[in-house]
């Protein structure tokens, strides 16, 4: 093993998180409204919230939203997230990482894994979360499509330079992707699909909710997009933090000197599964 959970997994990227990463695709609210019980009397669990992305929007279908999450700083951030959305009042938030439920948090209604569940003991939460799920809630897992072509052709601006960011981070870091203090040689986990299955859910339900949209990006959108991520979180860099945030900056103005950026928002993929009875 090259890599366990950690508390720097994500330390100091709270606050990158909302201005660097894409959106999901703007139908996603709509579709889980109506394929999740969501008549705004249930309640929803968000594991893995950071700073709120899903959670917040997500509120207004249930009475109760519940978000999760390890690091301090995401919690800091969804607090002024739901804040400023004037929904706080229906959301409870904790510093918990996934393992550590059921916590008391009682029974849901929905589940929500927003590119989160592989950061967890997965076979585990899988069948904590089931026994945390009412008859016939559901599991929701949220992710980018992967695969599209994301040009945005027809823009004055280029594409972000997204294969010379990752040389330069890995210049800095090494070959291998880092993540907390350790490392993942063959990247983050998948075969989420066995697994749940394994622990006793049904499905999945596939959907794929259209992006397309083409956004504008300037150089700070992107270095706040580099900084959220846990193979180049802050802490990471150490003492050559400004010195890579520099060479960031001119690989950035070398590749746009207007500094702008041209992005094809991702289309987001939902893989619904249902808790069919009692564990």
């Amino acid at each position: 093993m090259t890599w366990e959970w950690d508390e720097t997994l994500f330390a100091g990227a709270a606050e990158h998180y909302e201005r660097g990463r894409l959106p999901y695709a703007p139908g996603l609210v709509p579709l889980l409204a109506g394929e999740l019980p969501a008549d705004g009397r249930g309640r929803l669990l968000d594991v893995g919230c950071g700073p709120g992305t899903v959670t917040v929007p997500l509120a207004a279908l249930f009475r109760e939203a519940v978000g999760i999450d390890p690091d301090p700083g995401m919690i800091r951030a969804a607090e002024r997230r739901a804040t400023a959305a004037g929904v706080a009042r229906r959301i409870r938030w904790a510093r918990l990482r996934a393992e550590e439920l059921p916590a008391g948090l009682g029974l849901f209604d929905a589940v929500v894994f927003a590119q989160s569940f592989h950061w967890t003991d997965r076979a585990r939460v899988a069948r904590t979360v089931r026994a945390m799920l009412r008859t016939g809630g559901a599991l929701v897992h949220l992710a980018d499509l992967k695969g599209e072509c994301r040009t945005a052709g027809g823009s004055p601006y280029p594409t972000v330079p997204h294969e010379s960011i990752a040389a330069l981070v890995k210049e800095y870091l090494g070959p291998v992707r880092r993540a907390g203090r350790g490392l993942l040689p063959q990247g983050t986990p998948g075969d989420e699909a066995r697994i749940l299955a394994e622990a006793g859910f049904l499905g999945p339900e596939r959907h794929v909710v259209p992006g397309g949209e083409v956004l504008e990006r300037d150089s700070d959108d992107v270095v706040a997009w580099t900084f959220s991520h846990s193979f180049a979180a802050p802490h990471l860099f150490g003492p050559r933090l400004d010195s890579f945030e520099t060479d960031l900056r001119g690989l950035l103005a070398a590749a746009s000197p207007a500094g702008r950026f041209a992005e094809r928002a991702p289309s987001t993929e939902v893989f619904i599964w249902r808790n069919s009875g009692p564990v």
